[in-house]
């Protein structure tokens, strides 16, 4: 397993994180993504332990908590050898107060996560979505009351825009409080407006990507094909709703240059997928998602070997898409010496 810095905090991650979603099973969108309980929870935990793959990640609102809870009883007994990831802010209650990232709902929060996942501390705290609705100087002074008191190490946000998170980056920094070190991210060969403004940000203030569905909602499965309907038991019949939209043609045009380096490399199309991934500037961490020892096993067949150079320019001339302004090249592409592209991508 290769490890790498997770932003500008000087603490390692593995290059592959399990996301732990498809534990508990409760909900539309949850019970679609798995049903795993604590046992077969164990034993998955053990393979991505013995695989160097000690980073998972969960949310309280992943099956009502019951992820967390899973997660905590399947780290019983070997908590030191885990990264734990987990997020707030998105509603987890019928309260008025449980949802947002006011210091009520991340002080409860947090007591409630821990308590969950049977730990003293989290080493990754994410908010789960920026709240307009507090005061950006409350909510990083609350973090930093939780960083100091022991109870989370790192911090990070998750769904945030380039200026909800510089602006949360810049009062950290205006009043010295910890700082967002990570930012948990959609990005995939087909999803990548990641690019346009957070991974400039990323590269400008220290903060590694850790992303989240890296094959694009189960499109870059390998099962979705032009001109066949989707295949049954795929998770798309009940996720398609939560799914960021994908033009039909691009996404068929990326696998079709998969399914070539796929024969080129005897690798599968998820694996390519995940390895080009981490060849992408400021990536700290993939996310994935296992049902099974099968589907786990394949993920990990990701690392190990390299995309070449050519195969990495076929898959981003497939996959790119004009951004929109201010971030495509204007005046006629023509960069000053002291205004250039922030970063150049396909």
């Amino acid at each position: 397993m290769d490890y790498r810095f997770l932003g500008a905090s000087g603490f390692k991650v593995p290059v592959l994180g399990f996301g732990a979603g498809t534990f508990g099973g409760k909900g539309p969108l949850f019970s679609a993504w798995g049903n795993t309980d604590a046992a077969q929870a164990r034993r998955l935990l053990d393979i991505c332990l013995e695989a160097g793959v000690n980073l998972f990640d969960t949310a309280d609102v992943y099956s009502d908590g019951a992820s967390e809870s899973i997660l905590g009883e399947a780290l019983k007994g070997r908590r030191d050898q885990a990264i734990i990831s987990t997020k707030l802010t998105l509603r987890a209650g019928e309260g008025p107060n449980e949802v947002g990232a006011s210091r009520h709902h991340l002080v409860t929060g947090v007591e409630r996560a821990l308590k969950r996942l049977n730990t003293d501390y989290i080493d990754l705290l994410q908010l789960h979505h920026f709240d307009a609705m507090t005061p950006v100087e409350s909510v990083m002074r609350t973090l930093d009351d939780l960083v100091r008191d022991g109870k989370v190490r790192y911090l990070g946000a998750s769904n945030f825009s380039g200026w909800q998170l510089m602006k949360s980056q810049a009062v950290a920094d205006r009043y010295g409080y910890t700082r967002f070190v990570a930012n948990q991210t959609y990005y995939s060969l087909i999803g990548r407006d990641y690019e346009w403004e957070l991974m400039p940000l990323g590269l400008d203030q220290g903060v590694g990507a850790v992303v989240w569905s890296p094959l694009g909602w189960g499109r870059l499965t390998g099962k979705i094909r032009r001109g066949q309907p989707l295949p049954e038991g795929s998770r798309l019949h009940e996720t398609a709703g939560f799914a960021p939209p994908v033009d039909e043609e691009r996404l068929y045009r990326v696998i079709d240059v998969l399914d070539d380096i796929a024969v080129e490399t005897g690798k599968t199309v998820p694996q390519i997928a995940l390895n080009w991934l981490l060849q992408r500037p400021t990536v700290s961490s993939i996310l994935f998602g296992a049902r099974n020892e099968e589907q786990l096993r394949q993920n990990l067949g990701a690392i190990g070997w390299t995309l070449t150079h050519e195969q990495i320019t076929r898959l981003d001339t497939a996959s790119a898409v004009t951004p929109p302004y201010p971030y495509y090249p204007c005046w006629n592409g023509q960069f000053t010496e002291r205004n250039p592209p922030a970063i150049q991508i396909a």
